[in-house]
C-alpha cells in the first residue's frame, strides 16, 4: 500500500503541471497573458494585506513566547494519551491554526529529532499538510477584502483543521503502523 501511495505521489506533481497548461490550450485561453494580469491584479492585493499580516504575527509571537501554548498543551495532555495520539504532534495541532511557520518549526524539529522516516515524522508531516492556517486566512485575506462577518468560515475552518489532524492521525497509524 505504501509503495503505491509513494509511486502516485510522484506521478501527480508532474501530471498537474501538465495538465494545467494543456487544459488552457485546449481552451484557448492565453496562459503568458492571463498570468500576467493575474500578477498585476496581485500586487494591490498584496499591499493591502500587509497591516493584517503584521497584526496576526505579532498576535503568534505573543501567543507562543509569553508560554499561553505551553499553559494550554498540558491541558489537552491528558486527553490525547488517553486517546493514545503521541503528545510530540499536539503543538502542531494547536499551532498550525494559528501560525504556518510556527507548526513548520514544531515539524522541523520532530523531524530533525525522529527523522522523516519515522511514524512521528511522517505524522507530523501529514499534519502539516492536512491542516490549514485558519486564523491566519481568516484574518489576513478576509481582511484584505474587507469581509466583517468571518464567523462561520472561522467555525467551518477550525472543525476542518481538527478532522484534518484526526484523520492525519487515523491514516497515518493504518498505513504505516499497521
Amino acid at each position: 500500500m505504501v509503495e503505491w501511495i509513494n509511486g502516485l505521489s510522484k506521478f501527480m506533481l508532474p501530471a498537474i503541471l501538465v495538465f494545467i497548461p494543456l487544459y488552457a490550450a485546449f481552451r484557448k485561453v492565453p496562459i503568458y497573458e492571463s498570468f500576467i494580469e493575474g500578477a498585476k491584479e496581485g500586487f494591490p492585493t498584496a499591499i493591502s494585506i500587509i497591516p493584517h499580516l503584521v497584526g496576526m504575527l505579532v498576535a503568534v509571537a505573543i501567543f507562543r513566547d509569553t508560554g499561553a501554548m505551553q499553559f494550554y498543551l498540558q491541558f489537552f495532555t491528558p486527553v490525547v494519551q488517553f486517546f493514545h495520539i503521541p503528545t510530540e504532534v499536539l503543538p502542531i495541532g494547536i499551532l498550525r491554526p494559528i501560525s504556518g511557520t510556527g507548526s513548520l518549526a514544531f515539524v522541523e524539529s520532530t523531524l530533525q529529532t525522529h527523522g522523516p522516516d519515522s511514524f512521528l515524522g511522517k505524522l507530523a508531516s501529514t499534519i502539516q499538510g492536512s491542516t490549514d492556517t485558519t486564523l491566519y486566512v481568516v484574518t489576513v485575506y478576509f481582511g484584505a477584502v474587507g469581509i466583517k462577518k468571518s464567523l462561520y468560515a472561522l467555525k467551518v475552518g477550525l472543525w476542518a483543521d481538527l478532522v484534518g489532524f484526526i484523520a492525519s492521525i487515523v491514516i497515518c497509524t493504518f498505513l504505516f503502523v499497521g
